[in-house]
């Protein structure tokens, strides 16, 4: 360590013999920090030369050489060593896109007599926020890159005669246990999506498909299982190019209502050329209208290239009132128009056509006068026989109910193999998304066979493939992890057998053609030379020893780091003690002392395995990625339930991944509580999910609703989705949890209208004016009730409070702190409770530092590396110095950097010199309270997974669409 010290006093010295020519005269001003980061700015092309000429050997010093930042002012001993230097975690990286946003800057400034630095003294670690810039436009939801967009649909010019066509599966396996698969069906110049569940968008940036292909998108249902992954999908179309993209999207019954309720968090919503068809679930299905169209063949799609028609399925009910639009289902048809037969030049020439445009007119279709006979030529004298246009089958059947209005469907006569010749459609694929439980039954394949030789593809959730993970990267990284730390990084659950109970046993198809649906299987269409199944696509299979066999080949010292990992928790303090992946001269670790200097809090004293564990289900920001998904933290408090806070898109396929089918059952039943931060799309999109599953898990037994604890603005979302299916929750305002509210609450038990504190900060911060708002009010006869509810809830679970504070990034942005009670040891004394703060999305601010003074776990957004600022301003986040910094300034124990972009594919930019108490988050990450201490000491060790990882941007689908819900 003493040598870095060196190096950077060596390199100061250098800036002041570039500046004053080798000499320090006395008329000479003084060195400053300001005026050495200013010569670096203008004079970096030759500074960096000099550099590398005076330390040849210090590339990895010099290609990490940052400039000061200039937005904070730090009141440290050794100032350089905080923020003169970012240490790139990676050899090599692409350099940051010049961003340059339209905002308005304010700053947040203390005044003299409330300097933070005196707030808590953290071993010299005591830093002091002078100015903090950020987007007053955005956190006021005025900015112009949430105006919404008027897209007009493309039109494509089609090419239905050379085409290439064919239906693929996408995704298929566990993951896709908390979900309906998709299926693609893929022209040359048009794409058509059937459902979006969610991952829909993250499979498809893993395996390059490219969405802006997409032209119209169906559902077989309305719901979670099939919509989730929809208002992802619509924000990251939204966001190709200047223009974005626009979309139908296609469903039966109150689809339409769906969409528009989305407005309320994608303000793009515009771009959606939202489809229903059918009748609403609530209309008179005795009606002569209802009737016709339950039982007709209801064309959508009839072009030169395709006809896609729709046949919907809804059981009868006892109360048809009671229904909803997820109850029915949608059986779709797709016919590829026939080919006609070869033309025949010696008929032609017969009938006295000659050679020239009536060929082609022929060819297409339209009949024609001969040239030398008084006479009609029409297509069939001069076309040899028609090719009949292959036909799919997509078939959404979810009860043996909707499996009886199939039966009785008499649109569906025509298709089968055993009618008439002069009125059958031979169909060549059916597609099954149908449940096992359906399938399975005897009636079901019975139906099955009277397609004749038929391709049936099973691609509900099958068992055959249920260790197949269909995220390969993620689930590669998960098993290097695992191999690395298996303490904070259990193993995935898509490769345990012990799942498979929970899966009906697959039961042999014997009575017609049947193919277990595999990731990216294909059925071709056209060219007809090619009709059948294709599975060169397939991915191959890997399973976790090849992964770590491929790991140890490639870094063969990560075998030594993961003994040294193990003897952390062996209770050997002196094995790999205080050691950083900066590598010296002989490629040896340097030891860190400062990794020994922290003490363990009180509130951690005989702390078990079995009190808190904090799993990070999602770490990246604005959209999932193939190595990162979007924002979710689950709250393990073992046999007193569970606490989620934000709730992505895919966080139930998270939680699969990480227990297991069976276990994520168990964790969804065990949830007390789901707490969001906001309603960007990024951390809500996967409630509808959790919500639906969590009420099918507990039909027929006693259970209490979940209480959802969210901005108000959601309401109206989870209010339509209500509307489609029950989601058996209680909706309380972030606002009613803020300390203020339940303060008021208290204190105003019999009032029926309670204050509500409706400013971003406490009163007497400078903050305080860009945020006034009118006092709001709220009927306690509604609130109390719920928050009761809460507090019981709370209680049971070990809980001292759930309190909502807000922070700078959009309207009725919070963070949240979550309170452990108090215990009483075994010799009677008390042991406060631990605390843990999770920021949200904000720039650093009074309040977020307020709420997290003296906490046991920060969990803070970290979006940007400190290079970026401007970047980091512009959009209301945090860079991962900020986040440090907040955390030593309200001297939290342990910091956990988390939300970072997607720009960073698998390991965030940090300056390691601040890790000493602090981790980098990953995906399915477990961290167990009774693990605090040895958090900091592992870093280093994942360092070294990830030293030769490029910083790349991931597909050219995602890279603009960032933007648009950050």
């Amino acid at each position: 360590m003493e040598k870095g010290i060196d190096l950077r006093d060596q390199i100061l010295r250098l800036y002041n013999d570039f500046y004053h020519g080798g000499s320090m005269k006395k008329t000479v001003k003084p060195f400053s920090f300001s005026r050495a980061q200013n010569i670096y700015l203008q004079n970096m092309p030759q500074i960096t030369s000099n550099l590398r000429l005076l330390f040849p050997n210090s590339s990895f010093f010099l290609s990490s050489l940052k400039p000061i930042n200039p937005l904070l002012n730090f009141n440290n001993k050794n100032p350089i060593k905080r923020t003169f230097f970012t240490c790139l975690s990676s050899s090599s990286r692409k350099p940051p896109r010049k961003y340059i946003p339209d905002r308005k800057i304010s700053t947040l400034k203390q005044s003299d007599k409330t300097e933070y630095s005196s707030m808590k003294d953290m071993d010299d670690e005591v830093v002091e926020i002078k100015n903090i810039g950020f987007n007053k436009q955005r956190a006021e939801g005025k900015d112009k890159s949430r105006k919404p967009k008027d897209l007009k649909l493309k039109v494509r010019k089609l090419n239905p005669v050379n085409t290439t066509s064919y239906v693929q599966i996408l995704g298929t396996g566990l993951d896709t246990q908390d979900t309906s698969p998709s299926v693609l069906l893929f022209f040359d110049k048009q794409r058509f999506i059937f459902n979006a569940g969610e991952g829909l968008q993250r499979y498809c940036t893993e395996h390059k498909i490219k969405l802006s292909k997409i032209d119209h998108i169906f559902l077989s249902r309305v719901c979670s299982e099939t919509a989730g992954g929809l208002p992802g999908l619509l924000l990251t179309l939204a966001g190709f190019g200047d223009e974005g993209i626009s979309v139908n999207a296609w469903g039966p019954s109150d689809f339409k209502y769906l969409v528009d309720a989305m407005k309320s968090f994608i303000p793009n919503a515009a771009m959606v050329h939202s489809r229903s068809f059918g009748p609403s679930p609530k209309s008179d299905k005795d009606s002569l209208d209802s009737c016709r169209k339950l039982n007709d063949q209801l064309i959508l799609i009839d072009d030169e290239v395709v006809k896609i028609s729709a046949i919907l399925l809804q059981p009868e009910t006892k109360d048809k009132f009671a229904s909803k639009a997820s109850d029915i289902s949608v059986l779709y048809i797709c016919e590829l128009p026939e080919i006609r037969g070869k033309f025949d030049l010696d008929k032609a020439r017969a009938l006295g056509l000659r050679p020239g445009p009536k060929y082609r007119e022929l060819q297409e279709g339209n009949s024609v006068k001969s040239d030398l006979k008084d006479i009609m030529v029409h297509p069939d004298d001069v076309l040899g026989p028609s090719v009949p246009g292959p036909i799919i089958l997509l078939v959404d059947c979810p009860t043996s109910s909707h499996f009886q209005e199939l039966l009785s469907a008499p649109s569906l006569e025509t298709y089968y193999a055993d009618m008439p010749e002069e009125k059958r459609k031979t169909v060549n694929c059916v597609i099954h998304l149908s449940p096992s439980l359906v399938v399975n039954s005897s009636d079901y394949q019975n139906w099955m066979s009277r397609f004749g030789g038929a391709e049936h593809i099973m691609a509900g959730h099958q068992m055959k493939n249920i260790e197949v993970p269909i995220l390969k990267s993620s689930a590669r990284v998960a098993a290097r992890l695992n191999y690395l730390c298996p303490q904070f990084f259990p193993a995935p659950g898509f490769w345990s057998l012990q799942q498979a109970s929970c899966l009906n046993e697959d039961i042999g198809l014997n009575l017609c053609n049947t193919t277990s649906a595999e990731n990216l299987l294909k059925f071709h269409l056209r060219p007809v030379a090619q009709l059948g199944l294709d599975r060169s696509g397939i991915p191959p299979k890997a399973g976790p020893v090849d992964i770590i066999n491929d790991l140890l080949e490639e870094i063969p010292e990560i075998s030594d780091a993961s003994r040294q990992v193990a003897r952390l928790w062996d209770g050997e303090e002196d094995a790999g003690e205080g050691v950083t992946c900066v590598e010296g001269d002989n490629n040896n670790m340097i030891e860190e002392p400062w990794l020994n200097q922290n003490v363990v809090p009180s509130c951690l004293e005989n702390i078990t395995r079995e009190d808190v564990e904090i799993v990070l289900l999602g770490t990246g920001s604005s959209q999932p990625s193939k190595y990162r998904n979007v924002s979710s933290i689950f709250i393990n408090l073992f046999s007193k339930g569970s606490i989620m806070l934000d709730c992505g898109e895919g966080t139930l396929g998270q939680l699969k991944r990480r227990y297991g089918i069976e276990g994520a059952d168990d964790a969804v039943r065990r949830l007390k509580c789901i707490w969001i931060s906001h309603i960007h799309a990024d951390h809500h999109t996967g409630l509808a999910r959790i919500l639906a599953l969590r009420r099918d898990l507990l039909k027929g037994t006693t259970h209490a609703p979940l209480i959802v604890i969210a901005p108000r603005n959601l309401k109206r979302f989870l209010d339509a989705y209500e509307r489609l299916e029950d989601l058996n929750m209680l909706f309380l305002d972030c606002r009613h949890t803020t300390e203020a509210s339940l303060a008021s609450f208290e204190s105003n038990s019999d009032s029926n209208e309670l204050p509500i504190e409706n400013t971003l900060f406490s009163k007497g911060t400078q903050m305080q004016s860009h945020w006034k708002r009118p006092g709001s009010v709220f009927d306690s006869n509604v609130v109390g009730p719920i928050v009761d509810k809460l507090k019981n809830v709370l209680r049971d679970s070990g809980l001292d409070g759930v309190i909502s504070f807000p922070v700078v990034h959009c309207p009725m942005s919070f963070g949240v702190v979550l309170k452990g009670v108090d215990r009483v040891d075994s010799d009677g004394r008390m042991i406060p409770g631990w605390k843990i703060v999770y920021s949200g999305d904000t720039r650093p601010c009074p309040e977020l530092i307020e709420a997290s003074r003296g906490a046991t776990v920060l969990i803070h957004e970290a979006t940007f590396e400190d290079a970026l600022v401007d970047e980091a301003i512009a959009r209301n986040h945090s860079t991962t110095g900020e986040a440090i910094e907040v955390g030593n300034a309200a001297g939290a124990y342990r910091i956990i950097l988390t939300h970072f972009s997607q720009r960073y594919p698998k390991v965030p930019v940090f300056d390691e010199s601040h890790m000493h108490k602090t981790c980098i988050a990953f995906d399915m990450m477990s961290i167990n309270f009774a693990d605090l201490h040895v958090l900091p000491k592992v870093l280093p060790y994942l360092k070294l997974l990830f030293k030769d990882e490029m910083i790349v941007d991931e597909s050219d689908d995602v890279e603009d669409a960032v933007t648009i819900a950050a």
